[in-house]
């Protein structure tokens, strides 16, 4: 009889054991959890602050921007940071009108093709492949080196130059829309000069 007295019992303190350790294990990982700071917020998916930025339903390109996709094969993953309207007008003086005249035609064809080889990226990016603070580098098309980072707004920059609208998609080609025109030195002082001589 004291034997099995002596059996329970050992059973009951083992259960109480496993019990008791379990529950100092769970009070443990929960005191152990790092605080909510601000930076480990930012790097989470959601934060209150940040609005998501979705492409407008009347978005169009514009007739640069679908030149320059239209020049990429269509059936192949690609990633292409295109000039918005004003940043053509701005930094490249292009405008739609006088440059898809006969005579201007070749010279705007050209200039955009400059442009696609150092702004396209042999793969698929969208911004939701990019965490906060990081920071990823490919070249494009022409050897350019890009540097690609997610600001705090969850909006790109690259190479310096903030995207307006991001994640545009045509067909396998993904498109973000930059406040800026992404270029060599070599290629943007030509540019400068061709202002001066004007």
């Amino acid at each position: 009889m004291s034997r099995r007295l002596v059996l329970k019992h050992s059973f009951a303190l083992v259960g109480m054991l496993v019990c008791v350790s379990c529950l100092l294990i769970v009070i443990g990982t929960v005191l152990k959890l790092p605080e909510a700071s601000p930076k480990n917020r930012e790097m989470g998916i959601y934060h209150p602050a940040f609005k998501s930025r979705k492409v407008p339903q009347n978005f169009k390109l514009g007739k640069f921007g679908e030149m320059m996709v239209e020049m990429l094969p269509q059936d192949l993953a690609f990633t292409i940071f295109i000039p918005s309207e004003e940043a053509f007008k701005r930094d490249l003086h292009l405008s739609v009108n006088d440059s898809l005249v006969p005579e201007k035609f070749n010279d705007t064809y050209a200039i955009l093709t400059r442009i696609m080889g150092f702004s396209a990226v042999p793969r698929e990016l969208s911004s939701v492949d990019l965490a906060f603070d990081e920071l990823v580098s490919y070249d494009s098309l022409s050897g350019f080196q890009l540097y690609i980072a997610k600001a705090k707004d969850r909006m790109l920059v690259v190479n310096r130059i903030r995207s307006e609208i991001m994640d545009v998609r045509k067909r396998k080609i993904v498109v973000h829309i930059m406040n800026g025109v992404i270029m060599d030195s070599d290629f943007e002082q030509s540019v400068i000069s061709d202002d001066t001589e004007e």
